[in-house]
């Protein structure tokens, strides 16, 4: 890969995995608009890893609690809302873990056309608005229920559909439930945690199974650039989405829908 190669699809990836448009299909659009080859394997997971990275220093904090309360309790010491709130983040990890795992390779193969994107990209788009004009609360993720955890994860399941974006159907789910644009938002990047560990563990698993060679300096300097851009997204993006909601993000998924259908249906 060349240099301007490594910086883009770094900081798409650091932008994507966290904001609600769909880190699927910015990887099918970078490739539209570029000559560029696969960067391989190697190559995502030194991005995920980037981005795993930003979301566990931004949240160091709350994780060392949560961390600690949770093997409390699991001494005997009580549930107190740290654990509780780590006990529901494992919970709403549990489907999506099922089905990835039951139905990976047929998504994988059978459901990455542009068309199966754009859809995605609307349809959720219009339920993301829908959940942030009439249904947002101002619960926390503190204050969610066991029922609140076991909705947000079955929808996260849905992620596996391309084009959906994992962040923003958890974050159309949370608004469902009656929590705040920050609470919903915050308890997605929370969520993102295990799910970045599951998903860059299998790449490495295949990783190692390629025996690749590996280009050490690109992968350090993607996943420096990754990181960076994924911490800087989830800053503003809690700022933002707080002073203006989610519609402008919905307006760019209609309008991205909009454009694949137009090149590719």
């Amino acid at each position: 890969m060349d240099w301007l190669q490594v910086v883009i699809l770094s900081i798409v990836q650091g932008l994507t995995e966290f904001l609600p448009i769909s880190s699927s299909a910015h990887l099918i659009l970078v490739p539209v608009l570029t000559d560029w080859q696969d960067q391989g394997l190697a190559f995502d997971v030194a991005l995920h890893l980037g981005s795993l990275s930003a979301v566990v220093i931004y949240f160091r904090g709350e994780l060392v609690r949560m961390a600690r309360s949770c093997l409390g309790s699991l001494a005997g010491g009580g549930v107190d809302g740290d654990a509780r709130l780590a006990w529901w983040v494992i919970l709403a990890t549990l489907p999506v873990c099922v089905v990835g795992l039951a139905f990976h390779d047929a998504i994988s193969v059978g459901m990455r056309s542009p068309v199966i994107i754009a859809f995605g990209l609307i349809v959720f788009g219009l339920a993301l608005a829908w959940a942030d004009w009439g249904h947002r609360g101002s619960r926390d993720e503190y204050q969610l229920t066991l029922r609140d955890a076991l909705v947000i994860g079955l929808a996260q399941a849905l992620a596996l559909i391309p084009g959906t974006s994992r962040s923003g159907i958890t974050i159309t789910a949370a608004l469902l439930v009656g929590m705040s644009r920050e609470g919903a938002a915050r308890f997605s990047f929370l969520l993102s945690i295990p799910v970045i560990v599951l998903a860059g563990g299998m790449e490495t698993l295949g990783l190692i199974r390629e025996a690749a060679e590996v280009e050490w300096f690109t992968l350090t300097v993607g996943t420096l650039l990754s990181g960076i851009s994924a911490y800087l997204c989830i800053h503003f993006f809690l700022a933002f989405i707080k002073r203006v909601g989610m519609q402008p993000f919905v307006l760019y998924r209609l309008l991205l829908g909009a454009w694949l259908l137009w090149l590719f249906w």
